[in-house]
C-alpha cells in the first residue's frame, strides 16, 4: 500500500490529459507577444512565428527541449551570500514572501488606512529582514516619491535595509534597467550578481495568452544578467480565464510555459519559477477574489500540476485575504490557505502581510502571518521514525500507570515543540492579568519592538551612493 504524505487533485490519466492539452493548446493556438526581438530570437530557435499577427506557436518537441534545460534546483541569495534560498528546500517544505505591490498600508500606531509611503518601505523592509520565516522581500509601492519612478524608489529602500533575497515587480517598461543597476550596485558588480543572485525579477502575462513589450524585455534583460526571474500567470476565473478550476488552471500553465521557453532561448539554464497567481471572479460584483475556495483550490491544483508535470519549482500566494480588516476572516482564510498551498508541494508561498486581495499591507498582519506559515511549516514537515522518535527504550521501562515527564528522553525533547510568539497559551485568568489583549494587540507590540531595535545593514558609503545616483537619474530622465 502506498500512503500520499500531500493533498492530491488528480489522478494519472487526469495529468496526462491536462499535460496533452498545454501541449496542444501551445502548438495550435500559440500567444502573443508585442516584442520584435524576442519575435525574431523565438523564430531563429525554431518555434512558429507570424510577424504580423505577433502570434507564436511552440511544437511540443521544441517546447519540451526549452523544458528540459530549466534548473529544477535554484538557489536564491541574500547580501553577500547569505540567507540562501535552496529550493527545493531540504525539510520538503517551503520558503516563504512578503506581500507585493500593495498601495495602500494599516498604520502601526493608529490602526489607520492610508496611502504608503517611503518611510513605511523601510519600516517593512527591517520588520520582514527580522522575522524569521520570512525568507523573499517584496516591496510596497510608495505614494511619496515621483510617479514615474516609484519602483525604482522602493527597491533602492529594500536593498538598503535587508539583508535577505529580494523580489523585484518592476512597474514600467524604462525602469527595468535602473532595477538592475540598483541590483548589480548592491551586489557588488554584475559578476557578483551572477554569482550570488540577491534578486529576482516578476515578469507576468497579459491573460489570457498575451505578452506585453514590457514584462518580455523584463526576460530578455533579467535572462542576458543571470537575474532568476518568476513567470507569472495572473487570470481571473469567469473574467480574463476560464470559470472552472481545471480551465484556469489550463490557462494558467501555458502562459508560464510560454514564458519559460522565452527565457531558455534566450539564455539556457536562466532559473524560472513557475508562479500561478489565480484569481476567481465574484459574479455578484464583479470583484477579483484571492481567497475564495475556488482560487485557493486552483492555486493549489497548478502547483500540483506543474511539479508533477514539468517539475519546475512553483511559487503562488500562500496567505492572505479579501478581507480588509485583520479580522477572523482574514485569519481564517490565511490558514486555510497557507495549509492547502503548503500541502501541495508549493516552494515559496507569497504575499504574507497583505489584506483586501493583496491591494493592502500591514506590518501587524505580517507578524501574524509570520507565525502563521511556521506553524504550517512544522505541521508538514518530514518526521523521523526510529527508536528515539518512538520513545521505544521509555516504553520498555516505564510501568502500566506510570509517566514520561520525568523520564530522560522527555527532556531531550521538551524544547522540541514549536513556541509561539504571540499566539497565547494562557489561562483565562492569566490573560486578565496581562490586560485581555487579543492577537492584534500582542503582534502590534511585538512589531513596535522589533522596528525600535532595527538598524540597516552595515551597507558601504560608496555603495550608497551609487545607489542614491541611480535612483536620481532615474528620476531625471523617467520623470
Amino acid at each position: 500500500m502506498t500512503l500520499s504524505t500531500r493533498v492530491a487533485f488528480f489522478s494519472q490519466d487526469q495529468l496526462e490529459l491536462m499535460k496533452a492539452r498545454v501541449f496542444e493548446m501551445l502548438e495550435q493556438r500559440g500567444v502573443k507577444m508585442d516584442h520584435p526581438e524576442v519575435l525574431s530570437l523565438m523564430d531563429n530557435a525554431g518555434a512558429t512565428v507570424d510577424f504580423d499577427s505577433k502570434n507564436v506557436c511552440f511544437a511540443k518537441d521544441f517546447l519540451e527541449a526549452q523544458i528540459s534545460q530549466a534548473p529544477t534546483k535554484i538557489t536564491l541569495m541574500g547580501r553577500n551570500g547569505a540567507n540562501g534560498v535552496k529550493i527545493p528546500r531540504d525539510d520538503g517544505t517551503f520558503y516563504t514572501r512578503t506581500n507585493t505591490g500593495a498601495q495602500s498600508w494599516i498604520d502601526l500606531e493608529s490602526g489607520k488606512y492610508r496611502p504608503i509611503t517611503a518611510s513605511d518601505v523601510v519600516d517593512w523592509a527591517r520588520l520582514a529582514d527580522r522575522l524569521e520565516e520570512i525568507s523573499i522581500c517584496a516591496f510596497p509601492v510608495p505614494g511619496d516619491v515621483p510617479t514615474a519612478t516609484p519602483d525604482v524608489h522602493a527597491l533602492n529602500l529594500m536593498l538598503q535595509n535587508v539583508e535577505k533575497h529580494v523580489w523585484v515587480q518592476p512597474y514600467t517598461q524604462e525602469s527595468v534597467d535602473y532595477l538592475i543597476n540598483l541590483a548589480i550596485a548592491a551586489a557588488g558588480g554584475e559578476q557578483a550578481l551572477r554569482v550570488t543572485p540577491l534578486v529576482s525579477f516578476i515578469t507576468c502575462s497579459l491573460t489570457p495568452l498575451e505578452f506585453k513589450c514590457m514584462d518580455l524585455d523584463i526576460i530578455l534583460k533579467c535572462a542576458r544578467n543571470g537575474i532568476p526571474l518568476h513567470a507569472c500567470s495572473l487570470p481571473g476565473a469567469g473574467a480574463t480565464a476560464p470559470i472552472t478550476v481545471p480551465g484556469v488552471v489550463l490557462l494558467s500553465v501555458a502562459e508560464i510555459l510560454a514564458m519559460l521557453a522565452v527565457a531558455q532561448v534566450v539564455q539556457p539554464g536562466i532559473p524560472v519559477i513557475a508562479t500561478p497567481l489565480i484569481f476567481s471572479t465574484d459574479m455578484m460584483t464583479g470583484r477579483s477574489l484571492q481567497s475564495s475556495a475556488e482560487s485557493m483550490q486552483g492555486a493549489a491544483l497548478a502547483v500540483q500540476f506543474i511539479k508533477a508535470a514539468f517539475g519546475i519549482p512553483t511559487h503562488t500566494y500562500g496567505i492572505g485575504s479579501d478581507s480588509p480588516l485583520s479580522d477572523g476572516q482574514c485569519m481564517s482564510e490565511g490558514a486555510l490557505r497557507s495549509m492547502l498551498i503548503g500541502l501541495s508541494g508549493a516552494d515559496i508561498l507569497g504575499a504574507a502581510g497583505q489584506l483586501e486581495v493583496a491591494t493592502t499591507i500591514s506590518p501587524v498582519q505580517l507578524a501574524v502571518d509570520n507565525e502563521v506559515l511556521g506553524l504550517v511549516r512544522r505541521m508538514i514537515s518530514n518526521l523521523t521514525f526510529d527508536d528515539d522518535s518512538l520513545a521505544w527504550a521509555d516504553f520498555l521501562t516505564v510501568e502500566p500507570g506510570g509517566n514520561f515527564l520525568t523520564g530522560d528522553h522527555t527532556l531531550r525533547h521538551c524544547r522540541d515543540g514549536l513556541m509561539p510568539t504571540n499566539f497565547t497559551r494562557m489561562t483565562r485568568e492569566d490573560w486578565n492579568k496581562e490586560g485581555q489583549n487579543d492577537l492584534v494587540a500582542r503582534a502590534t507590540e511585538y512589531c513596535k519592538d522589533l522596528l525600535e531595535k532595527a538598524a540597516p545593514p552595515n551597507l558601504p558609503d560608496h555603495v550608497i551612493r551609487e545607489m542614491d545616483s541611480i535612483v536620481e537619474k532615474a528620476d531625471k530622465q523617467l520623470g
